[in-house]
């Protein structure tokens, strides 16, 4: 990765800012603040029109003025003063840049038209830059802080790319508290240059980043976002939060970054698809990141719990459960250990309880070991680790009672050297996650953080927390991607869309529709068009009885809900009744679909939609006439791999009617799969179609098969 212009961007030698003076209380002076007081090595100079220095360093009236071009430039000023700057730095040969400064595309039109501007000089010299509308970027590896925050403590393993300046900036003291520090961070803004999938792609090959944590408004190229992240997440985790999917949301996106909000349950797809795990809320997106960055890969699911009380042992138990997590009753030669250890009454089976036990080392040092040497666990969840800060919490109710002993003293008498407890994830290579009520004010808080331990302030974040660790096993162990063979266009398929827009049809009836699937290997009914009452009888008797008769006219949609589909008609007395009602009910002459009947009692839905943002994605789910009502379906973007298709229908909530279920086969899943994935290339090989609807999609005993169907075309280009 050293051949990305991010590697000399975020590795600048010399640096100038322009927007920094003398006086505190500006945002350009706190930026260079951070830069001059956070370890920068490297040249450093004040661009200023009036000031002769700035901060201890002389200042230049102009960029031509300065002693060499320097190889980042720092924009801190009025979004009207910009443009003339960011030219004259182009034009002395600067090639990357920083734009701090707001009131571009998120204002508006005329925003809009200035961040063209930017981006075209940007262009004409051949300079690449962060922002507008950012707070900056952060590299622990070279001592870089361009944010308006100092940088405190130790450099961290987790790499931080936000489209907020403030999930940057305004949260590193409270990080800071937490024991969670970045390797790198970067704000990105409105992305009118560099944009997220940049930063991730760098991050993926850096070696001073094991974890990525991502802030997304939106992602305005979810392809090569799937690209990319699909490259990195088998090696380096990935953890995402996205805000914008409601409509309150998207408003708020929209104001902030100029970001066009898309559709949660397409990123769901999305993020599934890339093997990126989606969080809630921005305390997990943090705590979670950085347990994936600090702790030992986990190896299985099973995990133990080990606290000093009931409540938050039965809290992580359950959250874990949840969560995918299994708690194993340890084994009787593992609790023959542990139960001396403990009061008598105690619980060892997992959760290990020792009812507010004050014993610290026997809880956190003994029985951790015992439990992470027994083989019996892949991670360990502990609750209650308290010395130092307990002692100051109680200290004044039993003061009098110690009436020789000041609060000093029996701190100091509580503390012991904590190093081998908090490195026993590392020494046993078993993940570990703490839950605590006691802050760093605690040394067993503070000895757990400053060796990566997470410590969260709730049982279930903790466990919450350990379940993330899973999900990321369980995405370095899927099936690697092996993308399906190209695809041909059938000449019959090119045949009927090609018929289909000759008549400016924007649907393709479902007889037309089912002959195009059919042309890719999906299965269909046998079926007969009938234009008229003979043909439609001829058709049933060549077909063989039971039959089915559906109008078949593109204009006509859900043809169930208007009694146009007729089923189980078994002789031709009923045939020319069903066809004769079909007509009535139309209220026109319409073709009927004669079709073989397909029994069933599970229905599914398949098909490609198009997103004006996701392009072609791939649906698959719960079918039938309740489609919309249960909405149990799931998203990829097209094409998909056999892998995907798998897990897409491992995912849906009612994935258990696919099993055997109630004296109904198992589905024939490597035929589903291939379903899927001939569906999803469809639209690549017929660019024309817009969206493809299989619905139901009727288990007919263990084989699927498509016996309603519609495609939708694309408008003309000259009627858009």
């Amino acid at each position: 990765m050293a051949a990305s212009f991010l590697h000399t961007l975020m590795n600048p030698e010399s640096i100038a800012i322009v927007g920094a003076s003398n006086n505190p209380m500006k945002m350009g002076t706190m930026h260079a603040l951070s830069i001059i007081k956070d370890g920068f090595k490297g040249n450093f100079y004040p661009v200023h029109p009036t000031e002769k220095t700035v901060l201890g360093f002389p200042a230049y009236a102009d960029p031509k003025d300065l002693p060499e071009a320097p190889d980042l430039a720092i924009f801190v000023l009025p979004s009207r003063h910009l443009l003339p700057l960011f030219e004259a730095f182009g034009k002395r040969g600067t090639r990357h840049a920083i734009v701090i400064t707001a009131g571009f595309k998120e204002i508006g039109t005329e925003g809009a038209d200035l961040e063209q501007q930017l981006k075209d000089v940007a262009h004409q010299y051949g300079m690449r830059f962060i922002g507008p509308n950012c707070m900056g970027m952060i590299n622990r590896a070279v001592e870089l802080n361009t944010t308006v925050m100092p940088l405190t403590g130790q450099a961290g393993r987790l790499g931080m790319i936000s489209q907020s300046g403030t999930y940057v900036a305004q949260t590193i003291v409270h990080l800071q508290k937490r024991g969670i520090y970045f390797s790198k961070a970067v704000s990105v803004g409105n992305e009118a240059d560099v944009n997220i999938i940049d930063v991730l792609e760098y991050f993926g090959e850096d070696p001073h980043t094991s974890a990525v944590s991502m802030y997304i408004e939106t992602i305005r190229d979810p392809r090569r976002f799937l690209d990319v992240a699909r490259k990195i997440t088998p090696r380096k985790p990935v953890i995402a939060q996205y805000v914008g999917g409601s409509e309150a949301g998207g408003r708020a996106g929209l104001s902030h970054t100029g970001a066009m909000a898309g559709k949660n349950y397409l990123y769901d797809g999305l993020f599934q698809q890339a093997g990126v795990i989606r969080v809630e809320s921005i305390e997990d997106l943090y705590a979670h990141g950085w347990a994936l960055s600090t702790q030992p890969p986990i190896r299985g699911n099973r995990i133990g719990i080990i606290t000093n009380s009931g409540g938050p042992g039965s809290a992580i138990a359950d959250t874990c459960e949840a969560n995918g997590c299994v708690m194993p009753v340890f084994s009787e030669s593992l609790q023959a250990k542990i139960k001396p250890l403990m009061p008598v009454h105690a619980p060892a089976g997992n959760p290990v309880d020792l009812t507010f036990s004050m014993d610290m080392a026997i809880m956190t040092d003994t029985i951790v070991d015992l439990v992470m040497q027994s083989g019996e666990v892949d991670g360990v969840v502990i609750h209650g680790a308290m010395s130092t800060g307990f002692m100051k919490a109680v200290f004044p109710h039993v003061a009098h009672l110690l009436p020789d002993i000041s609060l000093t003293d029996l701190v100091d008498q509580s503390n012991r050297d904590l190093s081998a407890t908090a490195a026993k994830p590392f020494a046993h290579g078993i993940p570990m996650t703490v839950s605590s009520f006691f802050d760093r004010d605690d040394a067993y808080t503070e000895a757990y953080e400053d060796a990566g331990v997470p410590v969260l302030d709730a049982p279930e974040k903790a466990a919450r927390t350990m379940a993330t660790l899973i999900r990321y096993k369980n995405i370095r162990q899927r099936t690697p991607l092996a993308p399906a063979g190209e695809m041909d266009a059938h000449p019959d398929a090119v045949r009927i869309i090609d018929e289909a827009a000759e008549k400016g049809a924007r649907t393709l009836d479902e007889y037309a529709a089912k002959k195009l699937l059919a042309c890719y290997g999906i299965p269909v009914p046998e079926e007969r068009l009938a234009t008229d009452r003979d043909s439609a009888l001829a058709a049933a008797e060549e077909i063989g009885y039971p039959v089915a008769f559906k109008a078949c006219d593109p204009d006509i949609l859900h043809k169930s809900d208007q009694d146009l589909v007729i089923l189980d008609i078994t002789d031709a007395k009923s045939a020319a009744r069903a066809y004769q009602a079909i007509q009535e009910t139309a209220g026109r002459t319409v073709p009927v679909l004669a079709a073989r009947m397909i029994r069933g009692r599970r229905e599914l839905l398949a098909g490609i939609s198009w997103d004006d943002q996701f392009g072609h994605c791939v649906a698959f789910g719960a079918g039938g006439v309740l489609t919309e009502a249960i909405n149990d379906v799931v998203y990829r973007l097209a094409p998909i791999d056999d892998s995907d298709a798998r897990e897409m229908t491992e995912e849906i909530k009612t994935a258990k009617l696919l099993d055997g279920y109630r004296g109904m086969p198992a589905v024939d899943r490597d035929r589903l799969a291939e379903i899927l994935v001939r569906l999803s290339r469809i639209p690549l090989v017929h660019p024309q179609i817009r969206e493809i609807d299989i619905n139901p999609l009727l288990l007919a005993g263990a084989e699927p098969v498509a016996v309603d169907a519609l495609v939708i075309l694309k408008e003309p280009a000259g009627l858009k």
